[in-house]
């Protein structure tokens, strides 16, 4: 898929992702699924092997979302990708529906893991590697976690252990937009030089603005060397795409109008 083409999918994505936020009545993690949607295009759009036909192909590559409250980006993914359909989505957060709030593992719907508590997706990755790695598997782990997530311990424990197990088919993306619920990721726990950090962990780390396209697709591609996991720092901004809501993080978890969706989409349209 083209460059230009990955750029569609992600502004489509944006468009549904308010709509279905706005349908549901309900608050929901806005600000944080924007953010991520340009890697989730390209892993959805161009870096994963999956089968949209047939979501529990067994040579499938993996993806699993840490930052669960980032959801509404992987259920978009999932929406322009073909692997659920626009009948699915749009039934986000309706009492007794599969797509709540943080993902459910359901792989029928291409979902492959729960999530509530932050700091767990990098170890389960790190499990599903393995046991591909000792299976005789081919396919690829994909990890996408937020910054404010990287406070946890757990996290770094995983870093540790993946460098220690030579994971090179192992890839984590960190989506750095530097907030996180309660603030500036910066004033609750500092997490300056996060590229370095994965690195003196053993990783090979690679930093990129995570709102381009090109970049992204040319880290995904990025060999790794001596069989290290690979790490893309995603440089991004919370609400990206919605000028009133970028770098606002009262739209970390909020209620969108209508008025609010319509002023959201009229700046979707002019970009």
């Amino acid at each position: 898929m083209s460059i230009d083409k990955i750029q569609a999918m992600a502004l489509s994505m944006r468009r549904r992702m308010l709509e279905v936020s706005h349908q549901c009545g309900l608050t929901a993690h806005l600000g944080g699924g924007l953010s991520m949607v340009e890697a989730m295009a390209c892993l959805y759009g161009q870096v994963l092997r999956f089968d949209a036909n047939n979501p529990r192909w067994d040579g499938r590559d993996r993806f699993i979302l840490s930052k669960g409250h980032g959801v509404l980006g992987y259920y978009a993914a999932l929406w322009a990708s073909g692997v659920i359909s626009d009948d699915v989505f749009a039934t986000f957060q309706a009492n007794g529906g599969d797509l709540i709030a943080h993902p459910v593992l359901n792989l029928d719907l291409g979902i492959e893991s729960s999530n509530g508590s932050l700091g767990q997706g990098l170890s389960m990755g790190i499990g599903i590697a393995l046991a591909a790695r000792k299976k005789d598997k081919d396919f690829r782990t994909y990890v996408l976690l937020g910054d404010g997530e990287c406070n946890e311990g757990s996290v770094w424990e995983a870093a540790m252990l993946a460098a220690h197990l030579r994971l090179s088919k192992l890839t984590a993306i960190v989506d750095y937009n530097k907030l996180q619920s309660d603030g500036e990721s910066r004033n609750i726990l500092q997490v300056d030089n996060m590229a370095q950090r994965f690195a003196a962990f053993g990783w090979h780390a690679i930093e990129v603005d995570g709102h381009d396209v090109g970049q992204l697709l040319d880290a995904f591609a990025q060999p790794t060397t001596d069989e290290r996991p690979k790490v893309i720092v995603a440089h991004t901004v919370k609400g990206k795409g919605v000028p009133f809501m970028e770098n606002d993080n009262s739209w970390h978890h909020n209620r969108l109008s209508k008025d609010a969706l319509d002023k959201a989409l009229a700046a979707l349209d002019q970009a």
